[in-house]
């Protein structure tokens, strides 16, 4: 007989314990298919994860701004959209980039997210203005970008005339 009882039983019943002493019910186990079900649903965009997909989207139409450049490109199906956030390295340290990604993927969740075309991908590429820009003025102009391209307005050259 053993003194002990076997690691993995040993780790179940631990964490057994512990979610038991929280008083909290345990989390759902179909948690993963409920994110899946609200992206496929368009409540939520898609995120780029993989280089090919960025890629791709460098084919498609560009929108330069003074804080940021959006590129985007029609899949050709009905799900929702998806996006990227790039920050290059010239911009600054790994610090000042993190913030400027930070503050891009904020102002998408909190704001543009309704103005991007399902079907379509975007990839968002900061320049260091963002730092600098009040929130109100940075969440504007990603909507105004978004929905131009969403609705194939004129290019950003004539925009600005540039």
């Amino acid at each position: 007989m053993r003194a002990w009882p076997p690691r993995a039983a040993a780790a179940s019943s631990l964490l057994a314990a512990i979610a038991a002493a929280s008083g909290f019910p345990p989390e759902p186990a179909n948690r993963g298919a409920d994110e899946l079900t609200s992206r496929l649903t368009g409540t939520t965009p898609g995120r780029l994860r993989k280089r090919a997909e960025y890629l791709a989207v460098r084919g498609g139409e560009k929108r330069r701004g003074p804080l940021f450049l959006i590129e985007t490109r029609d899949r050709g199906d009905a799900l929702p959209p998806r996006f990227g956030i790039t920050v290059t390295k010239k911009v600054g340290n790994a610090v000042t980039r993190n913030r400027i990604r930070r503050r891009l993927k904020e102002a998408v969740r909190t704001h543009a997210a309704d103005d991007m075309a399902a079907g379509s991908d975007y990839v968002i590429v900061g320049r260091r203005e963002v730092l600098n820009a009040p929130f109100e003025e940075l969440k504007t102009e990603l909507s105004r970008r978004m929905r131009a391209s969403r609705q194939g307005g004129p290019r950003r050259e004539s925009i600005d005339g540039k």
